[in-house]
């Protein structure tokens, strides 16, 4: 059965009204840390069930682990922040995990990039807009033993 996941990263404490309608459906969200309170955990909720991690600017929740592992149909699944990298690269995370999809947030610049037999994905940030760049979440589709992902730009 396919897997439909909504990754998003650096709300800094806000969710875009258009959030709502770019990840209707998902089965299962994903945030790459920086979340901004419990208030962004609560809203996305609403929508699928919601696994954070802890990004830079968050306070320490105690439910917001440094990094999830998951498996969806034999695809292996890493999500972390990205600043235990200072500035991460693609292929930084391609060597430091060993997983076929690696998320991660933190540059606020969308990427969806294949390192060897890695997906890598940062989602961009989806809360208020910095660094001149629009906001966006991602899409991530895992079928069949294979993961493909899709930039969706929100605001």
């Amino acid at each position: 059965m396919p897997h439909l996941i909504g990754l998003i990263s650096d709300t800094h404490g806000l969710v875009r009204p258009d959030v709502h309608l770019a990840l209707a459906g998902v089965e299962l969200i994903l945030h790459a840390g920086d979340v901004g309170g419990e208030a962004i955990l609560l809203e996305l909720g609403a929508i699928a069930p919601v696994e954070a991690v802890y990004g830079n600017t968050d306070p320490s929740y105690p439910r917001l682990p440094q990094s999830i592992e998951r498996v969806f149909d034999g695809v292996r699944v890493h999500v972390s922040h990205g600043h235990e990298l200072g500035r991460p690269k693609p292929a930084q995370l391609a060597e430091l995990y060993d997983a076929d999809v690696v998320v991660y947030g933190h540059t606020h610049r969308q990427v969806i990039e294949q390192v060897g037999h890695q997906l890598i994905i940062n989602p961009g940030a989806a809360g208020p807009r910095r660094f001149d760049l629009a906001p966006s979440v991602a899409l991530l589709r895992i079928a069949d033993g294979r993961a493909t992902a899709e930039l969706v730009p929100i605001g």
